[in-house]
């Protein structure tokens, strides 16, 4: 079911295309099991439930669509191993908002990897590769497309081609380097760690601000600094980096979205002591809230 914020002018949905399983001890990487299993309990083969989350912004002049999910070309290989449930899928969860793929003005994707941007492209008829939001621009930084293009044999796997190659040839690739504004009031903002060029994307308006962590902070149970993925190519950046949002989130009161989380879209960033925690928000209840205060 769609969660939806008002964020000044803007409304933000928060979507599901569904949601996957992979193994609880790479995803907490040097974390033990006794810890990380009570916040997200593993299946017999130690796999986590993960949810494939979504965000729809609508700006007075644009629909930015961020992360596409795993996607449906994926095949019986990938669902069987990570056991993939595509429900409601990405594109029925938009229409759900109230909009078609013909209507995405941008897509952004954090990174490369097959779970956050398998659906950027579909099979069209006669059994070609082409962009899902054909008038989209999708929006991606530079040296994660180098590094997808030529990746090492350690993160090969994760970068299918068919998931962004498709979109140079359509001619729908905007790259950026760095920090970058897309439209007015959402920007991309540079977030190392998961992998070098790693980013995530910051909605403001009216002086409200909601940030899409990405594979910064997947879910929940990653808010506390040492819980860092063992997917993360630079885990000592990745700390770093959620060391100086958290900062900037609790002293602006920042929204924070999460992509993997299979309960919480959104939520905040508290700290205690030297210890940082996740206050989830009930999304009805922020959406009447934000909508009176502007």
């Amino acid at each position: 079911m769609n969660r939806a914020l008002s964020i000044g002018d803007f409304t933000v949905w928060g979507l599901s295309e569904g949601h996957f399983l992979l193994d609880g001890g790479a995803m907490f990487g040097v974390i033990p099991k006794p810890l990380w299993e009570k916040k997200a309990p593993a299946d017999g083969l130690n796999r986590i439930k993960l949810g494939l989350n979504s965000i729809l912004i609508k700006t007075p002049g644009a629909v930015v669509l961020v992360e596409t999910g795993i996607g449906t070309k994926g095949g019986k290989r990938l669902s069987e191993i990570y056991d993939v449930h595509l429900e409601p899928g990405l594109v029925p969860s938009i229409a759900a908002a109230g909009f078609k793929p013909e209507d995405v003005d941008f897509v952004i994707n954090t990174h490369l990897h097959f779970d956050h941007c398998g659906g950027n492209t579909l099979i069209a008829e006669g059994g070609a590769l082409a962009p899902t939001f054909p008038r989209a621009r999708y929006v991606l930084q530079r040296a994660e497309w180098e590094d997808a293009l030529h990746p090492t044999e350690r993160d090969r796997s994760g970068y299918p081609q068919e998931n962004f190659l498709p979109l140079e040839s359509a001619g729908r690739v905007h790259f950026v380097e760095g920090d970058a504004e897309i439209v007015p009031g959402v920007d991309v903002v540079a977030t190392p760690g998961h992998t070098r060029a790693h980013q995530s994307v910051r909605v403001r308006s009216q002086g409200r601000t909601l940030f899409y962590l990405g594979d910064l902070v997947p879910t929940a149970a990653h808010v506390p600094l040492a819980y860092v993925m063992s997917y993360d190519l630079f885990p000592v950046e990745t700390l770093k980096t959620k060391k100086k949002v958290y900062e900037q989130a609790i002293r602006e009161d920042w929204i924070l979205a999460l992509v993997h989380d299979p309960v919480h879209y959104f939520g905040r960033v508290a700290a205690s002591g030297r210890k940082y925690e996740f206050v989830p928000l009930e999304p009805q209840e922020t959406f009447e809230r934000y909508r009176r205060a502007n």
